[in-house]
C-alpha cells in the first residue's frame, strides 16, 4: 500500500492541478480571485535533481535526469480530482495505491519536494520576465502551516513586579492538575494581578529572534508583548483585531496623529507579516534580504488556489493582515506560562505563534 501524509498529498494536488489548468488566479486583498496568469513551466526538486514540467497545448513535457516523456494533461486532471476527494475525506495517512501507476509514469518517488530553501516548487509564469518564482504552498486541505513558529525561541519574557511572592505562593500559582492546559496560563496571570502583582515586558527569550525583530523596528518586541498578553487575557487573536486593540491602548505612547492618521501599528504589523512570509524565522539570523520564497499559493477548503507574489506585495500585506491570527501554542512543548525565578527576579514567559485563519 502506498501512503502519504495529508501535507504530501496536498502538495501533489497543487502540482497536478496547476499542470491540468495551466493557469492560476491572482488573489486580492480579500482572498478572492482576480485575473488569471498562464503557467508555462513548473520546477520541482526530487532526490535525483530538478524536474521540469513544461506545459504544452494538450501534453506536459517532463524533463529530468534520464527522463524525457510527454503525458496528456487530462491525466493530471484525473489525478488532481482523486487527490481532492481523498483530502476531503477524513484520515491520515492517505492511501495513494490507486494513484501509484500514474506516479510511476512521472517517476515521482518523493511525495514532498526536496528543498533546502523552504520552497515547495518554482513557477515560470507568462510575464515580461519569464523567470522561475519560488513558491510556498499553504493548503487548508492539509491544515495551514504556521506563518511564524519558533517554538521556545519565540517566547516573550515578562518580569513580575508589584509584590514579592514567597516560594509556597509561587508553587501555588504554578500548580495545576491539568498539565499542558493552555487556559491555566491565563489563570496564573489573573491570579498574579489579583494579588497585586504586575507583569511588564522585559525582553525576548532568544537573542536571535530579538535581533530579527529589532531589525524591523526597535519597538517590535514591545508591540508583540502587548498582543500576546491580549490573546491570553482578552481572547483577541486576529491580527486585525489586535491592531484595533493597539490603537486603543497605544502601548508605545506614540502621538495620536501617528496612530490614527498614519496607521502606525497597522503598518508595523504588515511589515512583520511580510517578513515572516518571506523567510524571517525566530531561530535563524535574518538580514532583511529577499529569500528564495517569492510567492504563495493559498489553497482553500474546496481546493481552489490563489497566487500571491512579491510583485504585488501591498495586496499580499493586506491579505495577511485580515487573514492571520496569533495562536496559543503548547505550554509544555514551548515551555511558557510558569512563574520562574531568574537572577533574583521572577519572570513569566508567553509564546508567539502566527498562523493563517481558517476562513
Amino acid at each position: 500500500m502506498l501512503e502519504a501524509t495529508r501535507r504530501e498529498a496536498a502538495e501533489l494536488y497543487v502540482l497536478f492541478l496547476l499542470l491540468s489548468r495551466a493557469e492560476l488566479a491572482l488573489g486580492d486583498a480579500e482572498g478572492k480571485a482576480g485575473g488569471m496568469v498562464p503557467v508555462v513551466m513548473i520546477l520541482r526538486r526530487e532526490h535525483d535533481g530538478m524536474r521540469r514540467y513544461c506545459v504544452e497545448e494538450s501534453e506536459i513535457h517532463l524533463l529530468g535526469e534520464h527522463i524525457d516523456k510527454r503525458v496528456p494533461r487530462e491525466e493530471f486532471t484525473k489525478a488532481a480530482e482523486f487527490l481532492r476527494m481523498a483530502l476531503a475525506a477524513a484520515g491520515n495517512p492517505i492511501d495513494l495505491s490507486n494513484l501509484e501507476p500514474f506516479l510511476d509514469t512521472l517517476s515521482i518517488y518523493d511525495m514532498e519536494a526536496q528543498t533546502d530553501d523552504r520552497t515547495d516548487l518554482h513557477l515560470v509564469l507568462w510575464d515580461e520576465r519569464n523567470r522561475p518564482v519560488g513558491i510556498r504552498i499553504q493548503s487548508r486541505l492539509a491544515g495551514y502551516l504556521p506563518l511564524l513558529d519558533g517554538g521556545r525561541a519565540a517566547n516573550i519574557k515578562y518580569e513580575q513586579t508589584g509584590i514579592r511572592f514567597s516560594g509556597p505562593a509561587v508553587h501555588k500559582i504554578n500548580w495545576s492538575d491539568e498539565d499542558g492546559d493552555v487556559s491555566e496560563v491565563a489563570r496564573r496571570i489573573l491570579y498574579i494581578e489579583s494579588m497585586g502583582g504586575v507583569l511588564k515586558f522585559s525582553d525576548m527569550a532568544d537573542k536571535i529572534f530579538k535581533s530579527n525583530l529589532l531589525l524591523l523596528d526597535t519597538n517590535m518586541p514591545r508591540i508583540l508583548a502587548s498582543m500576546v498578553m491580549a490573546l491570553h487575557i482578552d481572547g483577541i487573536s486576529r491580527i486585525s483585531d489586535l491592531a484595533d486593540m493597539l490603537e486603543q491602548k497605544n502601548p508605545l505612547k506614540v502621538k495620536d496623529e501617528l496612530v490614527r492618521m498614519h496607521g502606525f501599528y497597522r503598518y508595523k504589523l504588515r511589515q512583520l507579516l511580510l517578513a515572516a512570509a518571506w523567510g524571517m524565522r525566530p531561530t535563524k539570523q535574518w538580514d532583511g534580504k529577499p529569500s528564495a520564497i517569492a510567492g504563495y499559493i493559498m489553497v482553500d477548503g474546496d481546493g481552489e488556489m490563489l497566487l500571491y507574489t512579491r510583485a504585488d506585495e501591498p495586496v499580499f500585506a493586506d491579505y495577511l493582515f485580515t487573514h492571520t491570527r496569533i495562536e496559543k501554542g503548547s505550554p509544555e512543548g514551548d515551555r511558557y506560562g510558569l512563574l520562574e525565578r531568574e537572577n533574583g527576579a521572577y519572570y513569566l514567559k508567553l509564546n508567539l505563534k502566527i498562523s493563517l485563519t481558517k476562513r
